[in-house]
């Protein structure tokens, strides 16, 4: 059974271009996460990889579409997901970006149940997070050491 989750939107104070040049290689993403997480995570330019809970889980960049869209798909994962990252214009002439993530899953009844609602909301944290970081403020549940380092290497993704 397909399960399609889609995160709430936020609206991003960067433009499509800078925010997606932060996302289109995946090695970003590990440079993103702090540095005691970073063990077991494997990544390239097109692959990103880890174990959690026991279970390896990959994910592969499917295609991209230049400062709107980065598609993905799992690659070695207990169970097929697919999903995508949107980056849209606010067209208000602002540089801003309105950001949202889609996600698709083959999840039973009982994975379902389990996993859809967590997703959701991390899915929404993410959002949310990116958010804040972008216009300077703290996210919510981090410390101020974290968000400062995770501000920096944002700045730093997109050549400020």
């Amino acid at each position: 059974m397909t399960t399609d989750i889609t995160s709430k939107h936020g609206i991003v104070s960067k433009s499509p271009f800078e925010l997606y040049m932060a996302f289109v290689d995946m090695r970003n993403f590990l440079q993103m996460l702090p540095e005691d997480k970073r063990q077991g995570v494997e990544a390239d330019y097109d692959t990103i990889s880890m174990t959690v809970q026991g279970f390896k889980i990959g994910v592969m960049v499917k295609d991209r579409v230049p400062y709107s869209r980065i598609e993905f798909i799992d690659n070695g994962a207990p169970f097929g997901f697919s999903g995508s990252l949107h980056f849209d214009a606010v067209p208000d002439g602002s540089s801003r970006t309105d950001f949202h993530i889609e996600f698709h899953a083959d999840f039973n009844l009982m994975m379902r149940m389990m996993l859809a609602g967590k997703i959701r909301e991390a899915m929404d944290k993410v959002v949310d997070g990116l958010v804040s970081v972008s216009e300077g403020r703290m996210p919510e549940g981090l410390d101020e050491e974290t968000v400062r380092k995770a501000r920096e290497e944002f700045e730093k993704r997109m050549g400020q």
